[in-house]
Order: C-alpha cells, then structure tokens, then sequence
C-alpha cells in the first residue's frame, strides 16, 4: 500500500532537522513526503528547502501558523496515496514503523487510525492495559477511541469519508478519531508497541524545556499550553500522567466519553470526596 505523510513544521530547527533525517534514514522506506512550515523565523524554510531526497514531493511554507490541521488538509489532499499520516517535528519514530502499519491496514479494512507510542517504555503497564489489546487477522491493537496526532497511519479513503480537519479545533486531532470510533473504526497503537520519543516530553534526552525560563521562550509552540491544559512545566508532567492514566485504564469504548457521561463522572468524583 502506498504511503503518504506529512511533517508539520514551527520553529524549533533543532527538532526538525532530528525528525526528518531520522524519517529519512531507511532509503528502502518508500513514502512520499509532504513538509508544511506554518510561518517559522529561526531558519526552518530555508533547511526544508535545502533537503533533497526523491521522497519529498513538495515543501509548503505558510504565511500563517494554521497548525497541524492545514498541513494535513493540504497534503492529504495532494496525494492520491492509499495510506496518509502525520508526523510531528517533535517525535523521532521507530525505523521500519510504516511498514508495520501498512500490513495492518491491509490486513484489517476497519482499521481508522493506528499510531506509534508516543510516551516511553517505563510508562506502559501491561497489567493495566491488557482489558484494550484486541487481536484482529493476526495483528494486535491496543485498542482507544484516539491516539495521539503524530505518528499515526490512516487510510485517505477514511479520510474522504470524515471530510477535513476542521480548523480552530482546539481538542486538535481527538475529536476527528473519536468520529471515526463513532463510525465503527478501530483506532489504537499497535501491539507490541512501535515507539516515537517525543522530544518535547520532559523525560526525553532530546528536551529542550527543562525549566520555567525556556518553557516560557517555547510555549506557543507547545500544544497543550495553547490549549490551556496546563501553563508551567510542573502542569506539563501532570497533565502526561492523566493522559496516560487514561489511555492504560479507562475503556476504549467511545460511548465511555461522551460530554454526559465526563459530567457524571465529575459529580461522582465530586460527592466521593465529599462524604469522606
């Protein structure tokens, strides 16, 4: 199955020119590259310009930072590929990790959307995340309603189906997946895990927000800062362990998370603490 996949780009040089190399490295990984830089001035244009490899089909710099939903609406719209994915400036993947995917979505004609791990090995509790690793036509999924926004494959006819990423999302990629669980897709990472090291986590070697000083240096090009889920770095590690709590317990069912339901779950969270 031919593969289509773009990597979205905002400052943050040193990230990009990790990622791309590391995409790169495989010459027998056959893909077509699609690279989008939404308005960066520390000198990423000039480097995406400056790649040459057959794989990159085209580089598309934005006057504007219309985030991740613009390059993926752009690209996808491009290429005629079976499969199309994105890729973060952020997250160095797994060599081979498109290969994996690809023979899972030939494999599984309900697959949506299956990613790499993006937080690290240390992190993952089989014990606790078992209830959701479901096999399907020999491959196994650990199985959620969405996954994270980067490293991920799907197929474009699912695409074609969902429509385009609606601008000004501010939840990014999680409502477009929990539509396609909503239309009986499978979404989830794939199983035993293909990791990314995302390195903009704090545990990664790769991090450059190790203190208050550049957090607030990086901070508009941090995702959940935007989004106001967190505004220091203390928040930021918080804030990972709810997600991960979330995706190694709760259930992949997408009915689970429905608005009703996350408000009756806070009342009950509510009253528990307060009849102690």
């Amino acid at each position: 199955m031919n593969i289509a996949i773009v990597i979205p780009t905002h400052n943050r040089l040193s990230y990009t020119q990790k990622v791309i190399p590391c995409l790169l490295t495989d010459p027998t990984e056959e893909f077509e590259l699609y690279l989008w830089d939404n308005a960066s001035t520390d000198g990423t244009p000039e480097y995406l310009k400056s790649i040459n490899d057959p794989r990159i089909k085209a580089v598309y710099l934005s006057n504007t930072n219309q985030g991740q939903v613009g390059a993926m609406n752009w690209a996808w719209s491009q290429t005629q590929a079976e499969l199309v994915g994105k890729l973060d400036n952020d997250c160095l993947p797994t060599p081979g990790w498109t290969r994996i995917f690809a023979a899972a979505h030939r494999d599984i004609p309900q697959l949506g959307a299956v990613a790499m791990w993006h937080f690290f090995e240390d992190d993952f509790d089989y014990e606790r995340a078992k209830h959701k690793i479901q096999e399907f036509n020999g491959h196994r999924i650990f199985r959620h309603p969405w996954v994270a926004g980067s490293g991920f494959l799907m197929k474009r006819k699912t695409f074609l189906e969902q429509g385009p990423w609606k601008t000004g999302d501010r939840v990014g990629t999680t409502y477009y997946f929990m539509n396609m669980a909503k239309a009986g897709y499978i979404n989830g990472w794939y199983y035993p895990l293909v990791y990314q090291d995302h390195m903009d986590d704090p545990k990664s070697k790769h991090c450059r927000i190790k203190d208050a000083e550049v957090f607030d240096a990086y901070k508009n090009s941090t995702y959940g800062f935007k989004t106001s889920q967190y505004s220091d770095l203390s928040g930021r590690i918080r804030r990972n362990e709810e997600i991960l709590g979330n995706l190694l317990d709760d259930p992949f069912e997408v009915s689970y998370y429905a608005p009703w339901r996350k408000k009756l779950r806070k009342l009950m969270h509510y009253f528990r603490r307060s009849v102690r």
